[in-house]
């Protein structure tokens, strides 16, 4: 690596180092994608007798072991039977023993969302009353700590091997074919097969501690290896260390037997043009003849052209099904397999990865060609040119595709300013429109360079072969002098190789402003794999709605209607006031006025309430007559949270009485 180019790379992987560490660290306690929107009991509440059975529900469906909700006495004791199990509409129950004493009870969980990260959490009932003693929880939240750094860098590595490897085996078919023979682009494919690989299986081995104990001494368990093979991830997993065995495959061939053909045909088209007549006819009859005696070279050239596009289809072929199959292994197992319209969402998931890699794995394979191909074999302005539509091309899918994933995820307008995902996503849009506005750049710089002319080229080319004169080494020098004065001449070479490139000012342009692109892709894709470790908006604002709808029936609830029974003096109006409103026990209060404001003593008032979404009801309440026009009743159950109708009779006279109703929402 020349001296100049080092302090560059050097300061890119630096930024890379900085902003991975950085992104990583601060998304993993946002990395759970299902938020708990309701429970029975609810948080904070206090019921007159203990539940039989803890509910729980999530905003999506989740996966539970034995170990995934505890209720916990004061003392840090389970009172639970285990075994949750599916209510159905995203809600689970867990029973507890029958019998337990007053105090303040603790329901902890920790289950992995449909998207495949943890969840975890907990809330707080008292049966009775408040104890003075609850449980005291770790502070350590699941997918954090060691374990969920090394499983946060393992993903982001991923994702840049996927790219590494798809992209740079794009480059070389679709854009230079010359590129599969040369050694610098040919360990960078090989290193995003690598790198990809080792993360993949990092995440197999680190994913049962990510989602259980978060403990760095579980990454080598066995048996929550085998747990993690019978789950989605594992198997999306397992599918992707498949899928790479065939890429292997694909590699070899492509750097093998495909790099032959194109040094063969180059080879054969340069023989072909230097064996051009110089003579007359005399001398054109005699090559004639040779070439027939020899073989027609014209033909040799045609079957060495229809093997290279045999091959080259048949990569193409092979390689796109590859491709789309590691994206796939994305798609199935994380955002795109739960939620809003899945059947959508994980092809339009898969182009977007497609077109992520065809872009920025391009553009960094067009780096290391400019920067690092040998001075013989530069980077032809068609290549850059070929890219440049091929990337335009990609560009506009993702901007389709992230439009789509975008609504998908966000849900509502607000979420995009309110919510940490939001936030990300205009980061990652701001930083895209920047990517874009370098390439516009490197796209001027690649028509000068096509404007090169034909002379131009020939003088730089001719100032190559000059400056590369071989080293003689004199007679009698033993190997260890010889290879000593090979490396002298090789950094020569390459010294002069960098005069050459810098001396064109276009080629040197495009080097500039092509790097600016791979510094910035760096940083992008950082905001990616933390975007996708954050809650999703549409499910943190669920969330956040059901918090707050909590929040608003923590007062007492009160509810007026006026009644007429029909009868002499029979007007007035019935107020309810219901406290605190929960789900469980509630003190009610009902107070019956005359039309002008003064208490009505009415002989007789009953209450009823009814779920009709559930089915449930009406259950009767007949409140104690307290005083004149007070009537009360104490540890009022509400079984399940809900949209309540609640009616009460009023009877003013032994045949006189009216049923007045109204809804409200309760728990």
């Amino acid at each position: 690596m020349t001296p100049t180019i080092a302090p560059r790379l050097r300061t890119l992987l630096l930024l890379f180092l900085a902003v991975t560490g950085a992104l990583l660290a601060g998304a993993a306690p946002a990395s759970a994608h299902a938020a708990l929107t309701g429970s029975n009991p609810t948080q904070g509440s206090v019921v007159d007798e203990a539940p039989a059975q803890v509910s729980l529900t999530f905003s999506e469906q989740v996966s539970l072991n034995d170990g995934s909700l505890q209720v916990l006495d004061p003392r840090g004791k389970r009172v639970d039977t285990g075994g949750a199990s599916d209510l159905g509409g995203d809600t689970y129950g867990l029973k507890v023993r029958p019998g337990l004493p007053d105090g303040t009870y603790t329901v902890t969980y920790q289950v992995v969302s449909a998207d495949s990260h943890p969840v975890s959490g907990a809330f707080t009932f008292s049966v009775g009353a408040p104890s003075q003693t609850s449980v005291a929880l770790s502070g350590q939240a699941v997918g954090g700590g060691l374990v969920g750094f090394l499983y946060g860098a393992a993903r982001y590595l991923s994702y840049a091997g996927f790219i590494l490897l798809v992209g740079g085996a794009a480059f070389v078919l679709a854009c230079w074919q010359r590129g599969s023979g040369i050694r610098p682009v040919q360990r960078l494919v090989v290193g995003g097969w690598l790198t990809l690989t080792a993360s993949t299986l990092a995440l197999l081995l680190l994913r049962g501690s990510y989602v259980g104990s978060g403990k760095a001494g579980d990454i080598f368990d066995l048996n929550l290896l085998g747990e993690v093979l019978q789950t989605k991830s594992g198997a999306a997993l397992v599918s992707r260390l498949l899928l790479l065995a065939a890429a292997a495959l694909f590699i070899a061939v492509l750097f093998g037997a495909y790099a032959r053909r194109d040094e063969d045909e180059r080879a054969d088209g340069e023989n072909s043009g230097a064996a051009e007549p110089a003579g007359g006819t005399d001398a054109g009859a005699a090559d004639t003849a040779e070439a027939t005696d020899a073989g027609d070279p014209t033909d040799e050239a045609g079957h060495l052209a229809a093997e290279k596009n045999d091959l080259t289809f048949g990569l193409t072929v092979g390689g796109t099904v590859v491709a789309a199959g590691l994206a796939a292994t994305w798609a199935m197992a994380e955002h795109a397999s739960t939620g809003v319209q899945p059947g959508i969402a994980m092809p339009v998931d898969v182009l977007h990865l497609l077109s992520v890699a065809a872009w920025l794995g391009g553009l960094a394979t067009l780096v290391v060609a400019l920067f690092r191909a040998p001075a013989e074999a530069p980077v032809e302005a068609a290549a850059v040119r070929r890219f440049s539509r091929l990337a335009f091309g990609a560009v506009l899918v993702l901007v389709a595709t992230g439009i789509y994933q975008s609504w998908r995820q966000l849900g509502s307008w607000s979420a995009l300013t309110d919510t940490s995902y939001g936030q990300l996503l205009l980061v990652k849009v701001g930083m895209v429109a920047v990517l874009v506005g370098i390439a516009w750049i490197s796209r001027r710089w690649t028509a000068q360079l096509a404007e090169t002319t034909d002379s131009e080229a020939a003088v730089v080319v001719e100032q190559r072969t000059e400056l590369r004169t071989p080293a003689t080494v004199p007679a009698g020098t033993d190997s260890r002098r010889a290879a000593q004065l090979a490396r002298q001449q090789a950094a020569v070479d390459s010294t002069r190789d960098k005069r050459v490139r810098d001396a064109d000012p276009q080629r040197s342009g495009l080097r500039r402003s092509v790097l600016a692109e791979a510094g910035v892709a760096v940083v992008l894709l950082a905001v990616t794999t933390a975007l996708t470790a954050t809650e999703p908006g549409r499910t943190a604002e669920a969330a956040s709605r059901a918090t707050a709808s909590a929040s608003q029936r923590s007062g007492p609830l009160s509810l007026k209607m006026p009644f007429d029974t029909g009868g002499e003096d029979g007007k007035g109006t019935v107020e309810v006031t219901f406290d605190p409103a929960r789900v469980g026990g509630n003190q009610m209060h009902v107070f019956v006025l005359r039309p002008n404001g003064k208490a009505f003593d009415v002989p007789e008032v009953k209450v009823a309430f009814t779920l009709t979404a559930k089915d449930i009801g009406p259950l009767p309440v007949t409140p104690d007559r307290v005083a004149t026009g007070h009537w009360a009743a104490s540890a009022v159950q509400i079984p399940l949270a809900g949209d309540w109708k609640i009616a009460v009779t009023v009877r003013t006279s032994d045949i006189d009485q009216a049923t007045v109703n109204k809804n409200a929402q309760i728990g």
